[in-house]
């Protein structure tokens, strides 16, 4: 019997040959797709951790950029009083002057001004924060990463504050140039407008219009062609114009600010700010709508759009309400008008390009 089946293996010696390398091929083959997928879960898993960790990352970045938006808003609020004081002239019509007349006019043209400052400056705040505070995370992020192997920090802490307080220019230079364009504009279109000439809201938004036109086509005749630069100043006049005694931290900051200008100066950036200055007049209108209803005892006690456009009101009782606006533009707590601004899906999305390009590895964007 073993003879009759050691001759059965003889004659189909190859064919056993064949189903062993087969099936230790099949086995071999099985362990190495194993392998691999035991390598691919283990990626995707690495992927998915590091994705949940940058998702964290962002979202706590944005809440940071939301706080201090807010929390910058007061220094706002009073670097505009401060230039444009329409209280002192408040107080002086109190005392009964003999150019009664001519202290209205002045205080109609800065009322106006300073509450359209307020929101073309509200606007660029929450937008440059939104850029400079994605940039900084960016890196914060990279600096963070198991990815860096204890090479230098891209943006270390005296870097970061450097780099943040360039912020000062659109409080400072930026926000003086800002107001003197705006006034510009408000002469032009409201000057000849009688303190006595009744405007309904929808009046109103076509003056508002003509004065942002101004502003925001060069027609007031600026000498910056750009709304970005009265948030960062040109590039000759940053840290760069130091010819020497530059330290290696300077050097980093100059990098930062250049690659914010490039983010300032792109098509879509100027597209998230057109959406919110949008935004923000409406909002403005919006608060002014409220004293534009009309009397009580009316059958209606809702009013349509249709209805504020018959309700006037004679520019000089206009003048208090416009004064006031900014204390509702710029205000902390609560403030409707810079969350509305806050919450704008443009600004949320291009919050989350910014972030997503300065938190890849460069070899990784290559």
């Amino acid at each position: 019997m073993l003879s009759s089946t050691w001759n059965f293996i003889k004659r189909h010696k190859r064919k056993f040959i064949f189903a062993g390398v087969f099936v230790g091929g099949v086995y071999l083959l099985g362990k190495y797709a194993q392998r691999k997928i035991q390598e691919m879960q283990e990626r995707e898993a690495a992927e998915y951790i590091t994705q949940a960790r940058r998702q964290f990352h962002f979202e706590s970045n944005q809440r940071t950029c939301n706080m201090t938006v807010l929390s910058m808003l007061p220094t706002l609020r009073e670097a505009i009083i401060h230039h444009l004081n329409s209280e002192s002239i408040t107080a002086l019509l109190k005392t009964k002057p003999a150019n009664k007349l001519e202290i209205w006019e002045d205080l109609k043209i800065i009322s106006f001004t300073r509450s359209i400052v307020a929101v073309y400056s509200t606007c660029m705040l929450v937008v440059l924060l939104r850029v400079q505070l994605n940039i900084i995370g960016g890196y914060l992020y990279l600096d963070n990463s198991v990815t860096k192997n204890g090479t230098a920090p891209l943006a270390p802490p005296d870097v970061q504050q450097q780099y943040l307080s360039s912020i000062q220019h659109l409080l400072g230079e930026g926000l003086i140039e800002l107001i003197t364009v705006v006034k510009k504009a408000v002469l032009e279109v409201l000057g000849p407008v009688s303190l006595k000439q009744s405007l309904s809201l929808q009046e109103l938004e076509q003056q508002l219009t003509q004065i942002r036109q101004l502003v925001e086509e060069g027609c007031a005749s600026s000498k910056h062609k750009s709304l970005s630069w009265y948030m960062m100043p040109d590039e000759e006049n940053t840290l760069a114009s130091q010819a020497c005694g530059l330290t290696e931290n300077d050097v980093t900051t100059i990098k930062l600010l250049n690659e914010t200008r490039d983010m300032l100066e792109s098509p879509d950036f100027t597209t998230v700010l057109r959406t919110c200055l949008s935004r923000g007049f409406i909002r403005f209108l919006d608060n002014m709508s409220e004293f534009f209803r009309p009397p009580q005892g009316d059958s209606n006690p809702s009013s349509t759009p249709d209805q504020l456009s018959h309700v006037s009101l004679p520019l000089a009782k206009i003048i208090p309400i416009i004064n006031g606006q900014i204390h509702s533009i710029c205000s902390e707590i609560p403030s409707h008008f810079a969350q509305d601004l806050l919450l704008i899906d443009q600004v949320k999305e291009f919050a989350a390009n910014v972030y997503e390009t300065f938190s890849t590895p460069q070899e990784l964007q290559k």
